[in-house]
């Protein structure tokens, strides 16, 4: 993958001097899980854990809806580590210099507890929507943190209106797929004609929220049937609630509406959390291209999840 910006012991050695002067590494292992930056679990010799990340040396997996993904990351934990109950690592060195390695990066602390996608299955299904519905507080707890204006939390522009950047979101994704010419089964045109006369839906919404985008149940650890911490903040924006990924209509389960407060949507609401559908497929099907994935697994399934949101309108 080509945003997967590995290194060898010898490098993440010097990595690990710098910022922890006086320890040593007793084991270095990459944590393959992820799907994009590269990251490391790492075990000092006196027996502490923490997790390295590796940020790309450059932005040529990325898709142009991804900006400085490291600063965002650090910033997001930062944000939600000063004004919320729930639980993100502790960043604890973050080094942008590239002296030592080629792309940012950053140590965090290592969160208790299992990767819920791992154990999702072995858990009752009363377990797992009580979790559902500890996501949606969390979820409802990232309302608290407020900014006045719209943007992605890694890049400088912001925006007044949300229509605003839902359409550079979505004018994005459609550059990039016709640059990669990937095939997204529709008339892109007529997508965007079709924002235009629903843009007025978005003028609801008067200031951002933050939002995770990718609250999936692998950026979610979970230790004695309670969600023990939150990961991977790259995506964060400031946004609307109902554009993360819990939100999604393949993913929109009722424990979670529960706990995050809301169970039934007006018209408008609606509208748009199907336009949110229509970011995350796209975004998902041409991230295959850019990240170069092998498996074209995720196209072909976002590919038809998409379709199913356009006929349903």
């Amino acid at each position: 993958m080509i945003t997967k910006n590995r290194q060898s012991d010898i490098v993440i050695n010097e990595m690990i001097r710098k910022a922890f002067p006086g320890k040593t590494a007793a084991s270095i292992k990459e944590l393959t899980e992820g799907m994009c930056n590269v990251t490391y679990a790492i075990t000092f010799s006196d027996g502490e854990e923490c997790i390295l990340k590796i940020a790309a040396k450059d932005t040529t997996g990325n898709t142009s809806n991804e900006i400085c993904l490291m600063a965002a990351e650090v910033k997001a934990m930062e944000l939600v580590r000063e004004r919320c109950s729930f639980k993100v690592a502790d960043v604890l060195s973050y080094d942008t210099s590239r002296t030592i390695c080629d792309g940012d990066y950053f140590f965090m602390e290592k969160l208790p507890g299992d990767n819920y996608s791992f154990i999702k299955d072995s858990l009752s299904e009363e377990t797992n929507k009580k979790l559902a519905r500890e996501i949606g507080e969390i979820a409802r707890q990232l309302c608290s943190i407020t900014n006045p204006q719209f943007g992605f939390l890694g890049d400088e522009k912001r925006y007044d209106h949300l229509s605003d950047f839902i359409h550079t979101m979505l004018s994005n994704l459609i550059s990039d797929g016709q640059k990669k010419n990937v095939d997204l089964g529709c008339d892109a045109n007529k997508l965007l004609e079709d924002f235009e006369n629903e843009r007025h839906i978005f003028d609801e919404v008067p200031s951002a929220t933050l939002v995770h985008w990718d609250m999936w149940e692998g950026n979610v650890f979970i230790k004695n049937d309670h969600v023990s911490g939150i990961i991977d903040w790259e995506r964060a924006m400031w946004g609307e609630a109902f554009m993360d990924d819990r939100f999604r209509s393949h993913n929109r389960g009722s424990a979670f509406l529960e706990g995050f407060g809301k169970t039934d949507f007006t018209e408008n609401e609606l509208k748009r959390l199907r336009w949110y559908d229509i970011i995350l497929y796209l975004t998902m099907m041409i991230e295959v291209f850019y990240r170069e994935f092998e498996d074209k697994g995720q196209y072909y399934w976002s590919k038809e999840q998409f379709l199913r949101v356009l006929n349903e309108a």
